[in-house]
């Protein structure tokens, strides 16, 4: 299964989203990321085991909902992901969420716990 995780604002987030791509085992990992972190994600060994898409969340949602679908189009190869929005905003949430099911592609959420990756 594809794991496609939205990187963005939230304090202690990165921590579970590289601790998804490190422990999980995906056919394929996406790594969605807001514009402003273009500069410092490469800094993290996690990002090297992801495609990164960039995204500029400052539009207009509908904007950014197109952006995201049209970026994943060609990326998304199953009818179903593993998803996690542990990190970024409602607005981000949303736009991910509506370009994921306007693909259309199933979506299973994710998250890293003690007892390890689970779907909630």
């Amino acid at each position: 299964m594809e794991l496609i995780a939205l990187l963005s604002s939230g304090k202690g987030t990165w921590g579970q989203v590289a601790g998804l791509i490190n422990r999980g085992e995906w056919d394929k990992t996406i790594l969605v990321i807001s514009d402003f972190f273009k500069s410092i994600i490469k800094n993290f060994d996690f990002s090297k085991k992801a495609d990164i898409i960039f995204i500029d969340f400052n539009k207009d949602i509908k904007k950014v909902i197109e952006e995201i679908r049209e970026k994943l189009k060609n990326k998304v190869q199953g009818t179903e992901i593993a998803l996690s929005i542990a990190s970024g905003s409602g607005k981000e949430h949303m736009a991910l969420i509506s370009a994921l099911l306007q693909l259309p592609v199933g979506i299973k959420f994710v998250v890293l716990t003690k007892e390890g990756i689970t779907e909630i």
